[in-house]
């Protein structure tokens, strides 16, 4: 039992020293709609001249590779992500730039190595962007559109009222006059009649 103890010193010593991890990271990240977000991963002493990777995707063993390092300190660009290992520092960083809503998703950092690679997974979420006043104004497109929409319901209103409301007004005022036309005359002979029969 003793003998196993000084064995597994050692051992359990190596696991908790410094650099004897393969690699760590943020465990989730935040970056701004249309802004950048930089991911720092450290890795072992081990590691050092070893390319490192980032790559997009839930599953570890299919994730894609978007940028890798060349073994070296030079900076590696691909698209809106670059990559540049700091091997006095032990740290590789990975900078995502004008970032978008659907570049949320799960990210690996790694290291490569013949076999299994060793990666740590990072969750990266983008805040949306608040919304400008530039923005929510009316284009001066639409609004000339509007204006125009407006004066062409106004000339349509004018004619319906000229050709239609107009006539129908007149119609209605002659009835109403016919209606109430004065009927002296049908009375005053029926007077003249009652009068002479009498």
């Amino acid at each position: 039992m003793g003998d196993m103890t000084v064995w597994l010193a050692p051992v359990l010593l190596l696991l908790f020293l410094p650099g004897s991890f393969d690699i760590r990271g943020p465990k989730v990240m935040r970056g701004p709609e249309r802004g950048s977000l930089t991911v720092r991963c450290r890795y072992g002493q081990g590691w050092k001249t070893h390319r490192k990777w980032w790559c997009r995707g839930v599953d570890w063993a299919s994730c894609k590779i978007l940028v890798i390092t060349t073994g070296s300190e030079q900076e590696v660009k691909r698209d809106r992500v670059s990559i540049r290992d700091d091997q006095r520092n032990l740290t590789f960083t990975v900078t995502m730039e004008e970032l978008r809503r659907d570049d949320e998703d799960t990210y690996w950092c790694g290291i490569e190595r013949t076999g299994t690679d060793p990666g740590f997974q990072v969750k990266v979420t983008i805040d949306p962007a608040p919304v400008t006043p530039e923005e929510t104004r009316v284009s001066p497109t639409v609004t000339s559109h509007h204006s125009e929409s407006r004066s062409l319901l106004s000339s349509v209103h004018f004619l319906l009222l000229l050709f239609l409301e107009v006539p129908l007004l007149l119609t209605m005022l002659s009835a109403v006059l016919w209606v109430n036309r004065p009927q002296r005359s049908s009375w005053g002979t029926q007077s003249q009649l009652g009068h002479e029969n009498q």
